[in-house]
């Protein structure tokens, strides 16, 4: 049975569905809160706005992991040289 993380190619899979959710989040967020806004609900526009703002943050969150696990799959292959070599510069392979 695997789990989101068996590997890093499964985390950052998992990174960027949850990428994609919260930017589902965030439109709703703002749907809801041009509604609350038009009708005058301080106290719920507050809160949408906070709400706003941390899923900004986390989203940037997301964005710095996914890049980490970005770097750690490249360095992965370089250290278990899974990556072919590439081919010299100025040399014709189909000769």
């Amino acid at each position: 049975m695997q789990t989101p993380f068996d590997s890093v190619e499964n985390a950052h899979q998992y990174v960027r569905l949850l990428g994609e959710a919260i930017s589902e989040a965030k439109s709703e967020i703002t749907t809801d809160l041009d509604v609350a806004a038009r009708s005058k609900l301080e106290r719920r526009v507050q809160a949408l706005q906070i709400v706003q703002f941390k899923l900004e943050k986390l989203e940037k969150h997301l964005q710095t992991s996914s890049r980490l696990l970005n770097d750690l799959r490249t360095l992965r292959r370089l250290l278990l040289e899974e990556r072919a070599e590439p081919a010299p510069v100025g040399k014709n392979s189909a000769a």
